[in-house]
């Protein structure tokens, strides 16, 4: 339905500026589709967060991983559908774990803050920033500032989780950087149907030269 809202407009757009050519078309296409489609999707998050009363904690842990999610990208799940249910996940989950799960042990919440910190930093390594097919990040300064950043920034969000004496909000920051650890990884971008951008750049310019 977006995608056919979207086309109607560009068409308008092309009407009107002939000078738009296929190209450009299929930017502006992809920038509305985004800014549509992203509009309702964050309604019916909030709507769900609300329901399921963790309205403030999901908001909690979007802004709290947005730094880390920034910087070290992740899968995106290409369907509007699949897009509402996924976020939902990312951020309601880790809101639910906070809420409801209480860390008994004194020391756990240090424990799972290094093994998550160690996890992070070899996802780090291996795949951040991990972009895809639709914004791939080619120049090799942006990725390398990206990827230094991902570790500074993941870092410093897991000393805010221990600094923190309110248990909720530590399990909710522990378990996003865990979750959003996961989104760039390999397995994760297999699940989801996705591919890294920079990956596939590589590939076409080895086949090119062949």
């Amino acid at each position: 339905m977006i995608e056919t809202i979207c086309n109607k407009l560009i068409d308008r757009i092309r009407v009107k500026m002939p000078e738009v050519d296929d190209e450009r078309a299929e930017i502006i296409n992809y920038g509305l589709q985004l800014v549509i489609g992203e509009i309702p999707k964050a309604f019916v998050i909030l709507g769900l967060a609300y329901l399921l009363g963790v309205f403030e904690l999901s908001i909690f842990a979007l802004l709290v991983v947005a730094p880390y999610r920034t910087f070290s990208g992740g899968f995106h799940l290409k369907s509007h559908i699949g897009c509402i249910l996924g976020t939902t996940l990312f951020y309601c989950v880790p809101a639910l774990i906070g809420k409801y799960v209480e860390f008994s042990f004194v020391y756990t919440k240090y424990i799972l803050a290094v093994c998550i910190w160690i996890f992070s930093m070899i996802m780090i390594k291996l795949y951040a920033p991990a972009d895809t097919e639709n914004v791939p990040i080619l120049r090799k300064k942006d990725r390398r500032i990206k990827k230094v950043m991902s570790y500074i920034t993941m870092t410093i969000t897991l000393i805010i989780s221990l600094i923190l004496e309110n248990s909720v909000f530590s399990s909710i920051i522990i378990i996003s950087v865990l979750f959003q650890s996961i989104s760039i990884t390999r397995l994760a971008y297999k699940i989801t149907r996705n591919k890294y951008g920079y990956e596939e750049y590589c590939k076409t310019q080895e086949q090119a030269i062949l």
